[in-house]
């Protein structure tokens, strides 16, 4: 039998994983965020972190960076998230630590996926390694909440993000002088392109692409820009539109079926009534989209908060105000954070459920 431990000697390594395994952040979909040390007589001999599928997982490459493989039998190998015990695009790692003869193995928490669930941990058990589980176990989770939410609800981690104005509105009545109009500043819309370089996707509906023809990208932040999800229930945005110019995977939702799909521009029926969210909730795992930012428009993302089907919001109030407009989405949760971005209020809010 394997045991769970909170022993707060191990606390500094598994935290060591968590935050080798943050550097992945954006790059192992549909793979989690894995980090991994190695200890021997309380030194780190080596570590590492999964950098992308396909490519060797967070224990290979802490065990392939320790310069004397001899020390592996006397060792201690740390990992946020239990080996994987199946052959995928990589071997199994719970192998590899076998074959390396490593004594201890100490796991933050259980991989919820199903082909591993339990059974690294039992391989490891069973060929006489010691194994401790749940070491800062809530930390590992919370790391990776995308990965746990697709496999445990079967739905993506679901991210609102709007931009509010002083009195409550999310865009002014015309848009004749400025499309988009901005309500926050240049610092906060660089952190909203990072946000977009660290989720699958982003999805906006038809009126905001007809408004402010978007590009959906993370052109002011590096890294990989997100699979954008389009709303078109009957059509109208035509190729003209920046969603449209196949740079990046799109996918559009749509009751149109003269559409075909063509080079990065895929399109998916969809019947637009009163089952959509759960409707575009199917499609995504169809698409094995883990995690997805809902940028708008207000109605869309209302449309998410009614459905109760929402995990966290990213809500930035700025100081100007338009008297009147569209009003903002309303949304009830727990305010986890409040942060200033120069004169910019960012509060975010994780749902009560």
């Amino acid at each position: 039998m394997y045991y769970f431990c909170t022993v707060n000697k191990h606390e500094k390594y598994i935290n060591r994983c968590l935050e080798l395994a943050k550097n992945g952040l954006g790059t192992t979909y549909p793979n989690p965020l894995v980090g991994s040390v190695i200890i021997y007589k309380d030194q780190i001999i080596g570590e590492g972190w999964h950098k992308k599928a396909g490519e060797p997982h967070a224990e290979v490459n802490a065990i392939n960076s320790v310069k004397d493989k001899s020390l592996l039998s006397k060792s201690t190998i740390y990992v946020s998230l239990e080996p994987c015990s199946h052959f995928g695009k990589t071997p199994p790692c719970a192998d590899l630590i076998i074959a390396n003869k490593i004594p201890n193995v100490v796991i933050g928490t259980i991989d919820p996926f199903a082909k591993v669930a339990g059974n690294g941990i039992k391989k490891l058990m069973e060929a006489g390694a010691n194994v401790t589980v749940g070491i800062l176990e809530e930390e590992c989770h919370k790391l990776n909440q995308r990965f746990f939410t697709f496999h445990q609800k079967k739905r993506p981690f679901i991210i609102l993000k709007w931009a509010e104005t002083a009195d409550g509105f999310i865009a002014p009545v015309t848009r004749n002088e400025q499309k988009p109009v901005w309500i926050t500043n240049t610092y906060s819309r660089q952190l909203v392109h990072k946000w977009r370089t660290e989720e699958q996707a982003i999805l906006v509906g038809t009126k905001t692409v007809l408004d402010d023809n978007p590009s959906l990208n993370a052109r002011d932040y590096y890294g990989l820009s997100p699979v954008r999800i389009i709303l078109d229930k009957s059509g109208k945005i035509d190729h003209s539109f920046h969603v449209k110019d196949k740079r990046y995977k799109t996918i559009i939702l749509t009751e149109n079926t003269t559409f075909k799909t063509a080079e990065n521009c895929i399109y998916e029926i969809c019947s637009f009534d009163n089952q959509l969210i759960k409707n575009i909730i199917n499609i995504l795992v169809k698409h094995h989209i883990q995690s997805i930012i809902i940028e708008g428009g207000s109605k869309t993302i209302q449309s998410f908060i009614d459905a109760n089907l929402w995990d966290e919001a990213r809500i930035f109030k700025g100081k100007n105000s338009f008297k009147e407009g569209i009003k903002a989405p309303i949304a009830q949760g727990i305010i986890t954070d409040s942060i200033t971005v120069l004169k910019d209020e960012l509060l975010i809010l994780k749902n009560y459920d």
